[in-house]
């Protein structure tokens, strides 16, 4: 029997509100995932080495504060430095239309905005196995 996929839910930056990345992480597991939370207030730092450390496939990183931006290059760019390309990175949350083109452009698999169906969500994550 092949192990479930490993993935990491992470909330980068200063924001507080995890709520989402709390159902997210739920659905997850519900698919038959494992879901690592890393909790609040990550740095890229210390995402990209827990993803390492866990051996994940998928990142799914949380973001409310409007940090996407400066967070999301930073993850993409660790992943890279430490030859993790295989490592997907997914990202939730309150993010304009032409900022998520432009993460897809930059590596990110797909970008969901508030009141993506969980799942549309759990599909994308799963078809990464």
């Amino acid at each position: 029997m092949k192990p479930p996929m490993r993935v990491l839910v992470a909330k980068p930056g200063l924001d507080g509100h995890d709520r989402g990345a709390r159902v997210i992480a739920r659905a997850l597991r519900d698919a038959g995932m494992e879901v690592i939370y890393t909790g609040l207030r990550q740095t890229p730092e210390m995402i990209v080495n827990a993803a390492l450390q866990e051996d994940v496939r998928v990142i799914g990183l949380s973001i409310l504060s409007g940090a996407h931006n400066a967070i999301v290059p930073k993850v993409l760019g660790l992943l890279r430095e430490k030859e993790m390309s295989d490592v997907k990175v997914v990202v939730g949350g309150i993010i304009p239309d032409e900022d998520a083109r432009e993460l897809e452009r930059q590596g990110v698999l797909k970008v969901f905005q508030p009141g993506s169906p969980l799942e549309s969500i759990v599909s994308t994550i799963a078809a990464c196995a």
